[in-house]
């Protein structure tokens, strides 16, 4: 557990934030939220490999050195932001998920103020969503989802700041 309190900043992503993305190395189960190759996503042109939709959907999350510490895609949807959000990997579980949350939260509220703010989190991922709910994400719904590896059940998760835990 880090004992220093850590503050975000949330950035436009660089090019190199995504090719160091890629290169994270999640533990099982968690290793479902990697990604593959960077040359691969720019070729394919696909997520934050495609420039405009980098530009468009996907910010950089940093610590006051400039560290990369995570990212979130931040993805329009009729009178919604979805978010989808990804940690540096040995800084999970160490106790920074709510400041790193409430940091991506800010930005989708200021980029989308009209907009309800949610999420979707496998419903096996306790530690995702024990921080969802101190940053005030609610579950709504339940479903399954097609995975790389099959249909999975998800959590539809709601932002509602009344909810938040300090």
């Amino acid at each position: 557990m880090i004992s220093s309190p850590v503050t975000f900043h949330v950035v436009p992503m660089e090019s190199g934030h995504g090719e160091d993305i890629c290169q994270w190395d999640y533990q099982p189960p968690y290793n479902i939220y990697g990604w593959m190759p960077w040359k691969q996503m720019q070729e394919l042109g696909i997520e934050f490999g495609d420039p405009q939709l980098r530009e468009e959907q996907y910010v950089s999350v940093i610590n006051d050195q400039g560290d990369l510490c995570g990212f979130a895609q931040l993805f329009p949807m009729e009178g919604v932001v979805r978010l989808g959000i990804g940690m540096r990997p040995e800084l999970c579980g160490q106790g920074l998920g709510s400041s790193f949350m409430n940091a991506i939260v800010k930005k989708a509220l200021a980029r989308y103020p009209e907009r309800e703010i949610d999420l979707e989190v496998l419903t096996w991922n306790q530690r995702a969503i024990r921080t969802y709910r101190k940053s005030g994400f609610t579950i709504t719904d339940t479903y399954e989802k097609r995975t790389p590896t099959g249909e999975k059940p998800f959590y539809c998760m709601v932002y509602d700041p009344t909810q938040r835990q300090s």
